[in-house]
């Protein structure tokens, strides 16, 4: 059971990061930091679903294509790094009951015009619509790595669609981009750069 729980979890992740638009994407950081002191980093030794036992396929995407985005901002990898990086998810299936009135008596019969009234028969029920589906919520954390502090975070929640976990790596590759197109800051330098639209 706890295999299966631990893919699950790792697929989870897979749409998590990609799943969701940007705008379901929410970051902040910690405006106290001095964020020039930064410019190394590298990752938990656990980070990701997986432990310390194995590495799965996601937590390889997922390193990759966060080494990426940190690179291309001036981080470099170190083994005595600034800053420290750790991801993870959760998942839950979720079930939304949606209820529309059925068509109006009202409408239809309006050409009589409060003349008459149908027959109490004529009545329509409401429907009811019920679905499934499963809806992962995914972190991106950033902590300073000597006064073990988190500094920056990353959160997004979306659903999970069977086509989302069979092109997992494409879309971890996608969607890691959009949790940092949040973080604003470049190796070494103190203010924020402001997003380019």
């Amino acid at each position: 059971m706890l295999v299966v729980n631990r893919i699950s979890v790792t697929l989870c992740l897979a749409i998590a990061a990609t799943g969701c638009a940007s705008n379901n994407i929410r970051s902040d950081y910690d405006r106290a930091t001095d964020w020039s002191q930064y410019e190394t980093y590298n990752f938990f030794s656990d980070a990701g679903p997986d432990g310390t036992q194995y590495r799965s396929f996601f937590t390889t995407y997922m390193i990759d294509a966060i080494t990426q985005e940190m690179e291309s901002r001036g981080y470099t990898k170190s083994d005595d790094p600034d800053l420290l990086v750790n991801f993870n998810a959760s998942l839950e299936d979720r079930t939304q009951v949606t209820t529309s009135p059925g068509p109006s008596v009202g409408m239809y019969y309006g050409y009589r015009r409060g003349y008459y009234s149908p027959w109490a028969s004529y009545g329509f029920a409401a429907e009811t619509t019920v679905s499934q589906y499963t809806e992962g919520t995914f972190n991106i954390d950033i902590v300073d790595a000597r006064r073990q502090q988190l500094v920056w975070e990353a959160v997004g929640v979306g659903r999970v669609s069977q086509r989302d976990l069979e092109e997992m790596e494409q879309r971890v590759r996608e969607g890691v981009p959009l949790y940092f197109e949040n973080f604003p800051f470049r190796a070494g330098q103190a203010a924020p750069v402001t997003p380019q639209n």
